[in-house]
């Protein structure tokens, strides 16, 4: 517990950024028209795509008598690629609202 005290401490600044930037990002997103929305989602869990190239290096690089973070890891490479998918998925969708539709023949 002292220890992260102390990194506290001695980074109060990125303590001050992180929680600007909370705030920042959270009126950013309350701004965005609801039209806008799938398309932003959509292509910010694409770009998740960086952090699945992360975990897989970091996962990579773990000792093997690291537990932790092979476990961490793991982890990462997992949810990572879940929102890669789910990412896909979402625009999948979006985009088969503006396909054209056979027209019923009556």
């Amino acid at each position: 517990m002292e220890a992260l005290v102390t990194f506290l401490g001695t980074h109060i600044e990125m303590v001050y950024v992180l929680i600007l930037s909370i705030f920042v990002g959270v009126e950013v997103i309350a701004k965005v028209p609801a039209v806008l929305h799938t398309p932003l989602m959509s292509g910010a869990n694409a770009i998740h795509g960086v952090v699945l190239i992360g975990a897989i290096v970091v996962l990579g690089h773990a000792s093997p008598d690291n537990v932790a973070a092979m476990v961490l890891g793991f982890v990462a490479v997992v949810l990572g690629t879940l929102n890669v998918v789910g990412g896909f998925v979402v625009t999948d969708r979006m985009l088969e609202m503006f396909r054209n539709r056979p027209s019923a023949e009556r």
